[in-house]
């Protein structure tokens, strides 16, 4: 896996004004952003069958697609990244709208670049904790996918907060199996108490284990 920290944090820039566009690169750069830079909706979506780590910024008028149809797009395709909204109309049903459709914020240009690095700040710190959410849950399967059917049944067990012998009667087998089964679960899922355990259950994905 790769380390979260090791991971490029992009700043994907969409907007059909070359001059602005050019302008808000420049910007981003000089404040120590890795910027990637399309003039319409379609250019950024040919680059989408990559993962995405960083923040859109995106224009809400462009020939083709427009910012918010951009967004759309990219939720209903599973592709999840913070969208800020750019326009140069204080719409406020455009802006509504926006947020509705789940946009991280609606930016008027020309911009405020205090308050556009402080949107993107707050862009890094959700995306950040999303991914490592998202690797704590991938961590997590990968452990109990490890279990056999009969250990995953103690585990459950374990979770539903049974005894051994609760167990074993449940399962129609012995104490002593149930105790074997029990210390192989804690070895490959690398917990060393219930506590852990049950931290893991919650943290996994559901398996078809």
């Amino acid at each position: 896996m790769t380390p979260l920290d090791d991971v490029p944090y992009t700043i994907y820039v969409v907007d059909d004004d070359d001059d602005f566009r050019e302008s808000l690169v420049w910007l981003l750069q000089s404040h120590g952003y890795l910027v990637q830079a399309f003039a319409s909706a379609e250019s950024f979506l040919s680059i989408c069958e990559q993962v995405l780590f960083g923040c859109l910024l995106v224009d809400v008028r462009m020939p083709g697609a427009s910012g918010l149809d951009l967004h759309e797009r990219l939720v209903n395709g599973g592709i999840h990244v913070p969208t800020l909204v750019m326009s140069g109309h204080g719409d406020l049903n455009m802006a509504i709208s926006a947020f509705r459709k789940g946009v991280v914020d609606f930016l008027v240009k020309p911009l405020d670049d205090v308050y556009l690095f402080s949107r993107i700040d707050h862009c890094v710190a959700v995306e950040k904790e999303n991914k490592r959410r998202m690797q704590r849950s991938e961590d997590a399967t990968r452990r109990l996918n490890r279990l056999t059917s009969r250990e995953r049944e103690v585990f459950d067990g374990i979770l539903a907060g049974m005894l051994n012998k609760q167990i074993a009667d449940h399962l129609g087998i012995s104490i002593k199996t149930v105790e074997v089964h029990r210390s192989r679960v804690m070895e490959k899922i690398g917990a060393t108490s219930v506590i852990e355990l049950a931290r893991f259950g919650l943290a996994a994905k559901p398996s078809d284990t």
